[in-house]
């Protein structure tokens, strides 16, 4: 039966509390790009976030509430759905 992966989490933090320094820094080196990986917004990105974060402040931009959101989402998953049926 395979472990859930909140077990597995749990199984790992309680081995690099009690494992020697060489095996946490080998685990470290494994993961080290995952860990420190950062994405980097380009000037154009930002300054549309800046765009868009400005429209809604003046309320200049359509928002939704999570419901509606919900709602688009399922219909256009009925549309592709119809699609592909």
């Amino acid at each position: 039966m395979a472990m859930t992966n909140a077990a597995i989490r749990q199984q790992l933090h309680q081995y690099i509390d009690v494992t020697d320094d060489k095996k946490v820094e080998a685990l470290y080196i494994l993961l080290q790009q995952d860990i420190e990986s950062q994405y980097t917004y380009t000037t154009e990105e930002i300054n549309m976030l800046h765009e868009r974060a400005e429209e809604y402040l003046k309320g200049e931009s359509k928002t939704y509430t999570v419901e509606e959101s919900h709602n688009r989402i399922r219909q256009q998953r009925k549309k592709l759905v119809g699609k592909f049926a």
